[in-house]
């Protein structure tokens, strides 16, 4: 598999090519600002370990740091490179005031005690604590985290400094200076994307027809935002597993209550058994991957069916597949803009923080919605402005906005 950083600064490369950017101006974007690598020593139900842990932090010329913290025995530094760079794409995509950062821990919770999980959670935050901060860095859940840890982390930062400083974390629970609509911000947001976009290529067909592979948070969620609007029919979900298929449409309540009482959407039993390659490859309008990186390749994009792919996932395309489904007229909205509305909400969850003041639900989606479609409409004028596809689009939008703020500071 190639190096997650090598191919974070080939993308990079590949736009930085098409806007003639000097070397100088490409180094400037391709280095981290900062790189924390660390280990601490933990007591645990199974006695003291060293944990080697990271912080990597990208570019803040546009605002604060931002980025989550994932838990995972296979964390490298190289990964976690990688994703704070994307982070800095992803929030000037969404031209929200905040850089890239991202952190992990080398560890897996799911064979550890909660109570060791909190350990670690707070000797993190513990060690990385001169480095983070409302104003400066804001940490948010990636993988194998959570609102509850989260939360952990929050109290113990404000314990070091003596009082609460909620701004420091997102993504936290209701109950500890959390936002309304952060459980289901990066479905929705994925909806009022693929909303701009099914306008835009004028997919005006009743209903349009919609697998989407992963029935985790953001799959599940984007089920019932699509049940709701009547533009749309769910005929495949899939999850570790494998999937079903109904031409007739999948009902949400039902596969949710038996994802939930089962363990897999495949229990159902009023749908055909299809494997995750298969729904791939169905003939649907909309293909929205929302599982994992790497599901579409050179081998099967030539299969795909759908004329749109909405990319909730991160990274489910690899780049040999983007331009053969480029030249096969797919449209593929990327990671960076398609899943957008997590850090979105997280934006505004540190804007509540910071101003002790806490929107109702209703306020939080509108700014959502206002947020993501002027960061859609901003990518499609860019794609065609240039005769990009949208991933090459979003990311020059991007790469001239943090340009632009570098070269306003005086830091090129």
């Amino acid at each position: 598999m190639k190096d997650p950083y090598e191919n974070a600064v080939a993308q990079l490369k590949h736009v930085s090519e098409k806007l003639s950017l000097s070397d100088t101006e490409f180094e400037a974007l391709a280095k981290p600002k900062r790189i924390i690598e660390f280990t601490f020593t933990v007591d645990t139900s199974k006695g003291k370990k060293v944990i080697t842990a990271y912080r990597v932090q990208h570019n803040n010329a546009r605002g604060p740091f931002k980025g989550g913290i994932r838990y995972h025995p296979n964390v490298t530094l190289s990964e976690v490179k990688a994703l704070a760079m994307w982070m800095t794409w992803k929030c000037a995509v969404a031209n929200i005031p905040l850089g890239g950062a991202k952190g992990g821990i080398a560890i897996n919770p799911k064979e550890m005690s909660k109570k060791d999980v909190e350990n670690i959670s707070r000797a993190y935050i513990r060690a990385l604590h001169p480095f983070i901060g409302p104003n400066k860095d804001i940490p948010a859940p990636d993988v194998n985290t959570n609102p509850e840890i989260m939360a952990w982390m929050f109290d113990e930062f404000s314990s070091i400094y003596g009082y609460n400083l909620p701004g420091v974390i997102t993504g936290k629970p209701l109950e500890a200076f959390g936002s309304l609509v952060r459980d289901v911000a990066t479905s929705l947001g994925g909806k009022y994307v693929l909303d701009v976009v099914i306008d835009w290529m004028k997919l005006k067909k009743k209903p349009l027809k919609v697998a989407i592979q992963g029935y985790g948070n953001a799959g599940s969620n984007m089920h019932r935002f699509l049940e709701e609007d009547k533009r749309f029919k769910v005929v495949a979900v899939s999850d570790s597993k494998g999937g079903i298929y109904s031409e007739e449409g999948l009902k949400f309540s039902e596969i949710i209550d038996t994802k939930l009482e089962t363990g897999s959407v495949t229990n159902y039993e009023k749908a055909e058994k299809i494997t995750n390659e298969e729904l791939l490859e169905l003939d649907v309008d909309v293909l929205i991957p929302a599982a994992l990186e790497n599901q579409i390749t050179e081998r099967n994009a030539d299969n795909i069916k759908a004329k749109l792919v909405l990319e909730l996932a991160n990274g489910p395309t690899t780049p040999e597949a983007d331009t053969i489904l480029h030249e096969r007229n797919v449209v593929v909205v990327p990671d960076i803009l398609a899943n957008s509305g997590g850090v979105t909400v997280s934006y505004l969850e540190w804007v509540q923080n910071m101003q002790n003041y806490y929107w109702s639900e209703e306020e939080v989606k509108n700014k959502l919605k206002a947020l993501i479609t002027r960061a859609t409409e901003a990518v499609l004028s860019k794609s065609k402005e240039h005769r990009l596809m949208l991933r090459d689009a979003a990311l020059m939008l991007a790469i001239q906005r943090v340009l632009s703020a570098m070269r306003s500071r005086g830091l090129l």
